[in-house]
């Protein structure tokens, strides 16, 4: 097979591992996350303008929100129904101090406590071209070590795009909700 690219041969060999995962060489966190403050942009969106919507929610929570009051990088929340419907409920937010730290408003953004949560956590490195290989990898680990709790699946963007062009340096956290057994 003659390929015409690095980015197709990637996005073969992505292909590949996603439908042949291997979970054990992934390294997995398991955390408890407790309940914690959060300004928040959240709505229905369609999967095809998640990365548009993003931006622009991101960019109301920048306006919104002191650097000094946030409580660590910008995180997310995404609904099953995103990724198996095609829409579903999209949460983009920062964790903070509490409600002195909401500076102002575009009308989107607002203070929530999210609950207390258990995850298991695995960090992507690198371009989201190939982030489902990533998913595809931890969600087999959850399968063989833990049971699946409904809810939706966390990122947090620990160095991304916004922080540098250099995507071999990008790193996100994907959280999928679990509940241990043993």
């Amino acid at each position: 097979m003659l390929f015409r690219s690095d980015r197709t041969r990637a996005a073969v060999v992505a292909l590949q591992r996603l439908l042949h995962p291997d979970s054990e060489a992934l390294a997995i966190e398991l955390r408890l996350v407790p309940e914690r403050t959060v300004a928040a942009v959240s709505a229905t969106v369609r999967r095809e303008d998640v990365n548009a919507w993003y931006d622009a929610a991101v960019r109301d929570l920048d306006a919104a929100v002191h650097p000094g009051m946030r409580q660590g990088p910008p995180a997310g929340r995404y609904a099953n129904e995103l990724f198996t419907e095609g829409t579903g409920e999209v949460m983009v937010f920062y964790p903070v101090h509490g409600i002195a730290s909401v500076l102002g408003t575009t009308g989107r953004v607002e203070l929530t406590s999210l609950p207390a949560i258990e995850l298991a956590v695995a960090v992507h490195s690198g371009s989201h071209d190939d982030i489902t290989e990533t998913y595809g990898r931890l969600g087999q680990w959850v399968v063989d070590h833990a049971l699946v709790v409904a809810g939706p699946v966390h990122e947090t963007y620990l160095v991304g795009p916004r922080d540098t062009d250099a995507e071999t340096q990008w790193r996100t956290e994907i959280g999928w909700p679990i509940f241990r057994i043993g």
